[in-house]
């Protein structure tokens, strides 16, 4: 477990895989800790983590989401009705006040981990980039 100080929050990491097994603009799919994530990475070498349920349909995939950008955004498109999501933020560029959570994500001797705010006492438990680049 680490303290990021930039943000003030713990965060538990979790390896998924390694770096190289991801194919840019295509999702995959994690379970953690028996919550379900979507890995993105881009073709530029960045890596998001989202929530796999869609929080429109209540379905979980959202790796299989049509990955893009709108206006220099990175974005995915959910399979289901077709909202547009801020890969950085969670927030649906589509339907204002919708958003899916976004998780802590960074590349670490050439693994994908996925990080889990733990929220320790004295800790906030707020924010966190979804997002990081190898």
């Amino acid at each position: 477990m680490s303290v990021d100080k930039r943000e003030r929050v713990a965060v538990r990491w979790t390896a998924v895989c390694p770096y190289a097994r991801l194919e840019p603009e295509r999702g995959v799919a994690a379970l953690l800790g028996g919550a379900q994530v979507a890995i993105f990475k881009t073709h530029d070498g960045h890596l998001f983590a989202i929530d796999h349920r869609d929080p429109v349909s209540g379905a979980h995939v959202m790796s299989r989401g049509i990955v893009g950008s709108r206006g220099g955004v990175p974005t995915v498109a959910s399979p289901m009705y077709k909202q547009v999501y801020d890969l950085r933020t969670g927030d649906c560029l589509d339907l204002p006040g919708v958003r899916v959570s976004v998780h802590p994500i960074r590349c670490r001797a050439g693994m994908i981990e996925v990080g889990a705010i733990t929220g320790e006492p004295g800790v906030s438990a707020a924010g966190g980039q979804g997002s990081a680049r190898r």
